[in-house]
């Protein structure tokens, strides 16, 4: 089996060639670096049946090329982050819509089996929770940049969706829910890694808004598993499935649970929406899944909690600061 991955040296992209390889498959990675690193891929670079190209999806002559030599496309690449999604409207827009439409025409002439990466955002303002597959979506208005991310990967899944419909090209489209674990960076405004990060440092945990909103954080090995045992299950093509863990808890008590989990000292502070993205910046009080069809079509349940998570996602970032200063 080849597999191939947009976006395989970004976080969750690495740890899924990382699970192909331990499966003895091949595993070809595209990925124009944006947001991924090869840092992600360092202890994989040896292995003979990795094989990387450093570019964008958009070279429609070398996604031909990978599209064709592999046997299952999984699609992750696109831009992330709230802050990036804030500061880069056009690049989000543009890298979502556009680069999800040539991966699904490359596959579609070779008939190729692809897993589309959404994400929980696509639910938008909705407010009941859980939140299952067939919910409304309920977006914000067009004028807040805010919300350009989940209209992006909205529109990803209706093209996915169009392309099985009409063109028979078989699709599996996960919507991923607060993804965490090793390799991740707080860069683009995920928070657990930052709050570990200025944990361990000493510095503010920095909550944005109240801190009483409440999100469910799902392990990455985890999420990689859920993926790959949907992608071997017929049931789940032409299926938008949620992926992650239903356990929830506000943002204001994840703070405490990582002081508590490495032991530092640092304080609380609170800092205004306004202040840390932009005036008007809209959030989702709630974020949680449904994961009544994840088990009724794979039979997946996630296994690690948040407390071990955030001891794996310290180890490593500890175990980084001890090579840079060696």
């Amino acid at each position: 089996m080849v597999s191939l991955i947009t976006g395989g040296a970004g976080f969750i992209g690495s740890h899924l060639a990382e699970a192909l390889l331990a499966r003895g498959e091949r595993v070809i990675i595209l990925d124009d670096l944006s947001t991924g690193s090869v840092d992600n891929l360092r202890h994989l670079r040896a292995n003979g049946a990795l094989q990387c190209f450093f570019d964008t999806v958009m070279n429609r002559q070398l996604l031909a090329e990978v599209v064709d030599e592999s046997d299952v496309v999984y699609h992750l690449a696109a831009a992330v982050g709230v802050r990036r999604i804030i500061e880069s409207p056009v690049r989000t827009i543009e890298t979502n819509v556009k680069g999800t439409e040539v991966v699904l025409e490359a596959a579609a002439k070779k008939h190729k089996l692809v897993f589309v990466a959404s994400t929980s955002e696509v639910y938008g303002k909705n407010q009941k929770v859980p939140f299952c597959e067939e919910d409304d979506v309920t977006l914000g208005p067009t004028s807040k940049s805010r919300w350009s991310y989940a209209a992006s990967k909205a529109l990803d899944e209706f093209l996915a969706l169009a392309y099985w419909k009409e063109k028979r090209l078989p699709v599996v489209i996960g919507r991923l829910f607060n993804t965490v674990g090793p390799r991740q960076t707080g860069r683009y405004g995920m928070v657990l890694p930052t709050f570990v990060g200025q944990a361990l440092e000493g510095l503010p945990l920095t909550v944005f808004g109240t801190g009483k909103q409440s999100r469910c954080f799902g392990y990455v090995g985890d999420v990689v598993e859920a993926i790959v045992k949907l992608m071997g299950s017929d049931r789940a093509v032409g299926q938008v499935v949620n992926i992650g863990n239903n356990e929830e808890i506000s943002i204001e008590d994840l703070a405490s649970l990582v002081k508590a989990r490495t032991g530092s000292a640092s304080p609380i502070q609170f800092i205004p929406y306004d202040q840390a993205y932009e005036p008007g910046f809209e959030d989702m009080a709630r974020r949680v899944p449904s994961l009544e069809k994840l088990v009724q079509l794979i039979d997946f349940r996630p296994t690690t909690p948040l407390p071990a998570i955030i001891d794996k996602v310290a180890a490593h970032l500890a175990a980084k600061k001890q090579m840079v200063l060696t």
